[in-house]
């Protein structure tokens, strides 16, 4: 059965589908990169904001559509939009077969069973995870699920329940499959990386994961994704200061700098404590880029209160920021809340944080002109695209570059300029480590394309 997925949302989304398409081949499924030819279309939706939800939506109606017009006889909906409506798209999308909700994916691969689609035995044996896209050399390890934070505005932990780290021993084996599948950067990622093995009272927390993921294997470049600044700890930092391997990055949501905002957000964090991690991370990594998230227009939030945070992030100079406007969320706590920010005003105050920021990071970049540093190159053209250690893939630009290597390798340069404010242009000097290479001798699989909603998860 010739099954194509369509992956919307966070990285975290992206991890699932791999996992649950290396079980759907290993029962004989083959899949497919063009949706047309699909006999059953699998989306994975996000149900993390009110645009989500409609490109979600868009894309099961499109599979839908395709069921009509093409070759695919079934449409299932999987992940965390699901979790949430599931009664409401259950009334209004007859035309999707099957609905699994985030607690319930592990029901997929019975189902499929159930209906014929795929085998009741094992054909092949793919592994743990089944690569999906264009940059193979680019990966992500998902090290825990859900989240205890209890934000008022998010609904993640309605749709992905109570934080759960997965043991050290599992996670080393899907980094081993991982490198064996020529994995050059591996972007470790999970809704707060700082809460990892909390609840596995085996006394590994995140530097030890880092320690072993750096010791059990070989992948040149860990970059760290969302991490709350309360789990910046001394012994965090001590690692990421002294291992070469873990890139000079964090990505570390603030949502607000206003303690009014963030005391209604019900944050963790305060002002006083963002500025003191910050310092601390700066003080302690040489060169690190740190990126953060905002929200504007959150219930309440007076003029005072943005300006405030203008203020600090022209204060604070983050690398890069990502900004996008509340939009209420049912059964959070900030749903009872008056959505008294007019949207023209959201928007208004979007456009003049990005703008800010817009010119902050251009200064930010500009300290690294001049600077020889190391990159990883994502695709060959007539330029090489690149990215620096300081930029994550698919949210912080790309390095335009001269000379010539293939995609996954490693490369030495010299940034010489910032271009279109987010870009960076640069000199190679040479190749530091080819592309690595897929342990031989695995099934050979055609490439799945999963589209990507962005960074609204982050």
């Amino acid at each position: 059965m010739r099954i194509g997925f369509i992956t919307l949302g966070c990285d975290k989304n992206t991890v699932d589908s791999e996992r649950y398409l290396a079980r759907l081949v290993g029962r004989g499924a083959e899949p497919v990169s063009d949706l047309a030819t699909a006999e059953v279309i699998v989306v994975n939706t996000c149900g993390f904001i009110d645009a989500a939800k409609k490109e979600s939506i868009d894309a099961l109606i499109e599979a839908g559509r395709l069921k009509e017009d093409g070759s695919c006889q079934a449409v299932v909906a999987v992940g965390c939009m699901v979790e949430r409506h599931k009664q409401e798209l259950l009334e209004h999308l007859p035309e999707v077969d099957l609905f699994l909700g985030s607690s319930e994916m592990d029901r997929l691969v019975p189902e499929l069973e159930r209906r014929g689609v795929i085998g009741d035995s094992a054909v092949v044996h793919p592994g743990v995870r089944l690569y999906t896209g264009d940059l193979p050399h680019v990966r992500y390890l998902k090290v825990s699920e859900g989240c205890d934070h209890g934000c008022a505005f998010c609904a993640i932990p309605l749709m992905r329940g109570r934080h759960r780290s997965f043991s050290l021993d599992e996670l080393m084996h899907e980094a081993r499959e991982l490198e064996r599948q020529g994995a050059v950067e591996v972007n470790l990622v999970a809704q707060d990386l700082a809460h990892y093995g909390r609840d596995l009272r085996d006394g590994v927390r995140l530097p030890e994961l880092l320690e072993s993921l750096l010791r059990e294997t070989s992948i040149p470049w860990f970059r760290l994704l969302y991490l709350y600044s309360a789990g910046l700890t001394p012994r965090l930092l001590d690692v990421m200061s002294r291992e070469s391997r873990i890139v000079p990055y964090l990505d570390m949501p603030i949502q607000h700098a206003s303690d009014a905002v963030l005391e209604r957000m019900r944050r963790p964090e305060r002002e006083r404590t963002i500025r003191e991690k910050v310092r601390r991370v700066r003080d302690a990594v040489p060169d690190v880029a740190i990126r953060t998230t905002c929200i504007v227009g959150f219930p309440g939030e007076t003029h005072d209160d943005f300006q405030r945070l203008l203020d600090f992030l022209e204060d604070v100079q983050f690398e890069r920021v990502g900004a996008f406007t509340y939009s209420p969320q049912e059964g959070t706590r900030a749903h009872a809340l008056a959505d008294d920010v007019p949207d023209d005003v959201k928007r208004e105050r979007l456009e003049r944080l990005l703008d800010l920021q817009r010119a902050v990071t251009a200064d930010r970049y500009e300290r690294f002109v001049g600077k020889r540093t190391r990159g990883i190159v994502d695709r060959r053209g007539d330029m090489l695209e690149a990215r620096a250690i300081w930029q994550a893939d698919d949210i912080d630009g790309i390095t335009v570059l001269a000379g010539d290597a293939a995609p996954g390798s490693l490369v030495d340069m010299t940034i010489t300029g910032v271009q279109d404010d987010f870009d960076f242009v640069a000199t190679q000097h040479g190749v530091v480590a080819p592309p690595r290479a897929a342990l031989r001798g695995r099934p050979s699989l055609p490439v799945v394309s999963l589209t990507s909603i962005g960074s609204f998860g982050r």
